[in-house]
């Protein structure tokens, strides 16, 4: 997929940042639409297609992280990044929690951005072995994770997972049986300048311990210590 037919929407209230970001992705070869607070960039978002959705955390009317939210809620499947001053753990987790794809914390250099949306977009036409190309299931044991709809299942019982939750799971599941290191995880599921030194992964994978193998006497999912992660197929 080509930038120039990839869609962006960017929901800023400072017209500054707002010029700086769309001229720099228009530049690049996006398409771009913008919106200065969270009511008109809903409507926009709930209006068409787009590939990603840049978000500023503090808008007006209706802030990031619920509008984040909504977007999710209608299974929305565009890539959102949350722009926001605040970089703490706590407030990326909040931000994962909302449904964000990445988080980017300001002030930021447009190289960066641009990065982290080339990333994105590369998530995006991402296909591999283990999804089929009719219905987008992955399955392994007695576990089904459907691509499309973001739906888990295990046994046939439904399992909820937060938008940050599914990717670690599909990550790990298009690689099972692989160990995935951190850094492995951290490239692809959080920004590439992660810091390597917070426990947000293991944080995650915990969350996905107790929802995906809690109930099961097979689990699903390893530790490898000093290596790594993985799903391994019994």
């Amino acid at each position: 997929m080509k930038t120039e037919n990839l869609k962006i929407l960017i929901v800023e209230d400072e017209p500054d940042v707002l010029q700086f970001i769309r001229q720099g992705l228009e530049e690049s070869g996006f398409d771009v639409d913008f919106a200065y607070d969270g009511e008109c960039g809903k409507k926009l978002a709930f209006s068409k297609n787009y590939d990603v959705i840049i978000l500023d955390i503090i808008i007006p009317k209706i802030n990031g992280l619920e509008l984040c939210k909504k977007i999710r809620e209608e299974n929305h499947t565009a890539k959102i990044l949350l722009l926001t001053a605040l970089g703490s753990l706590d407030d990326k987790l909040e931000g994962f929690d909302a449904g964000a794809d990445d988080y980017l914390v300001k002030p930021f250099d447009f190289p960066e951005l641009l990065a982290r949306v080339n990333v994105l977009s590369k998530r995006i036409t991402q296909t591999t072995e283990n999804t089929s190309n009719d219905d987008h299931i992955i399955k392994i044991a007695d576990l089904t994770i459907n691509t499309n709809n973001k739906r888990v299942k295990r046994g046939g019982t439904e399992i909820t997972l937060t938008a940050k939750e599914f990717a670690l799971l599909e990550l790990l599941a298009i690689n099972k049986n692989k160990v995935l290191s951190k850094v492995d995880i951290a490239e692809k599921i959080w920004d590439i300048n992660f810091d390597r030194g917070t426990n947000v992964i293991e944080v995650y994978m915990n969350f996905l311990r107790k929802k995906v193998d809690k109930d099961f006497s097979i689990k699903l999912l390893h530790t490898l210590v000093g290596m790594g992660y993985m799903l391994k197929d019994e």
